[in-house]
């Protein structure tokens, strides 16, 4: 159930936002204490703002007005990805070369399951992140497909 409304609101929602230069970077449907949440997140080139949260609601309300895929009584969010946005899309990668990433294995490579580092490049379903181990960086070629989670980091260094 939750993965078809998603699936139907993602299909609703993606061109309507694509019109409004939004790029649609998630969305979660999940159900908290006795309550119900639709939440959406966006970017946009310039980050996002108030007005723009705004303007994308009103818009998925009224697209979702006229569909009603959800049954029961819900909340909508729309809301900024973050500063540790996830990477959710295979092609979000190579727009995020040179910038410090975060990315979560299925299984161990080379005994390490979590690499934080700087993403070099992504070529040929290959990502290169350049990690700092103490003093010394090394990279790492880690496959796309035993990728369980990546997000972009925050780098303190």
């Amino acid at each position: 159930m939750k993965r078809k409304v998603v699936d139907i609101v993602e299909e609703l929602i993606k061109q309507p936002l694509i019109d409004m230069n939004v790029e649609l970077v998630d969305i979660e449907y999940v159900k908290e204490g006795k309550d119900w949440f639709l939440r959406i997140y966006v970017d946009t080139e310039n980050g996002i703002d108030i007005d723009t949260c705004s303007d994308v609601s009103e818009k998925v309300s009224e697209l979702l007005d006229a569909v009603d895929p959800i049954e029961h009584l819900y909340f909508l969010e729309v809301s900024s990805p973050g500063a540790e946005r996830p990477i959710k899309k295979k092609e979000d990668f190579p727009k995020y070369i040179g910038k410090n990433i975060f990315v979560k294995l299925y299984e161990p490579l080379d005994g390490i399951k979590t690499f934080e580092g700087e993403l070099i490049s992504f070529e040929d379903n290959i990502l290169v992140i350049e990690v700092k181990i103490k003093t010394r960086k090394k990279q790492f070629s880690v496959p796309y497909e035993k990728i369980a989670s990546a997000r972009l980091a925050i780098s303190f260094a």
